[in-house]
């Protein structure tokens, strides 16, 4: 594991990432709806002269409320890194993350892990 680069926090949302081997790891805790839609954004798909990450896991473990803002910004970060070689995976989401996943057809697009360490596994 390498650096913490930096926190956020804006209402109910909180996010932190890091990388590790190469992959950046962002974790959230708190609700994704449109008051944290730029802090949710920004943490997949900085921009600012900031090169976007290629492979992204995304720690929805603290995350207990998530609704389309959320799967926008998904699916927008999913097509940005493909275009790029790369890809984009989620870990730990909660049952009630993972039912609006199911519904929307996300976790078909997107790849859905127990845990961290099974999303960075190749």
């Amino acid at each position: 594991m390498t650096d913490i680069e930096q926190a956020g926090v804006q209402g109910r949302l909180s996010v932190r990432h890091r990388v590790v081997d190469g992959i950046r790891v962002v974790t959230a805790w708190g609700e994704i709806d449109k008051d944290a839609e730029d802090v949710f954004h920004e943490a997949l798909l900085p921009k600012g002269g900031a090169l976007a990450p290629v492979r992204i896991v995304v720690d929805l473990s603290g995350v207990t409320f998530m609704d389309s803002t959320g799967i926008n910004v998904f699916v927008t970060a999913h097509k940005r890194v493909s275009n790029a070689q790369g890809w984009l995976r989620i870990a730990g989401a909660r049952e009630s993350v993972v039912h609006v996943l199911h519904i929307v057809g996300l976790d078909t697009l997107i790849s859905c892990h127990p845990t961290v360490e099974h999303a960075l596994t190749p």
